[in-house]
């Protein structure tokens, strides 16, 4: 899917339609901010606004994912394009998932080897706070990974509305959160609630 074209597709039809970019962001209750990334090409729509946007713009969702106007003709080969698409999206969510518990083990493994080393043997004590700092700049680092990797596998679904969203990285960062659920505010309804993950 080429988010670009999406974007200039979405920008075309809005202006067809004699909408700003807030108009457009009032009428789906998201930011005017989300409907310029998206229109720039540094994002999608998620899958629960798709269907609204359509209907807002009076176009197909296989002609959104296509980035265009679509005859009868190549519509069916555009929709079997565009299920790939999203079939491969959700491959790499569930890949970024993955390599978030690597992460994880490898960091936890890594920083307790150089620990112990540390702790346990007879070392000179600049190797000792060498080897625990090595250990910190390794947790560090992950977690930072971690934090960038996991925030953009998947989005939250809010149990009010249920609509669906990508929360920024000081949002992702600041909600308290179980493995599957984080406390979020709903960019839709403006409730804070424990919001779950979807992958796809």
């Amino acid at each position: 899917m080429d988010q670009l074209k999406v974007g200039k597709f979405i920008s075309t039809n809005r202006k067809l339609k004699h909408m700003t970019q807030r108009e457009l962001a009032d009428i789906l209750g998201i930011s005017d901010k989300t409907i310029s990334k998206w229109e720039t090409g540094n994002g999608l729509p998620e899958v629960s606004l798709m269907l609204p946007l359509c209907e807002a713009l009076d176009i197909s969702v296989n002609e959104l994912l296509s980035g265009e106007k679509l005859s009868i003709i190549n519509y069916q080969e555009k929709a079997e394009d565009n299920m790939l698409s999203l079939l491969k999206e959700n491959e790499a969510n569930r890949k970024r998932l993955f390599q978030t518990i690597v992460s994880i083990v490898t960091t936890i493994i890594a920083s307790v080897s150089l620990i112990m080393m540390a702790s346990f043997l007879n070392l000179n004590t600049i190797i000792r706070i060498f080897l625990i700092s090595i250990a910190l700049i390794i947790i560090i680092l992950s977690i930072i990974s971690i934090i960038l990797t996991d925030s953009k596998t998947g989005y939250y679904e809010c149990p009010s509305c249920h609509h669906r969203f990508m929360p920024t990285i000081h949002e992702y960062v600041k909600g308290y959160h179980t493995f599957t659920k984080r406390y979020l505010r709903c960019p839709k309804c403006k409730k804070t609630n424990l919001c779950r993950r979807k992958l796809k």
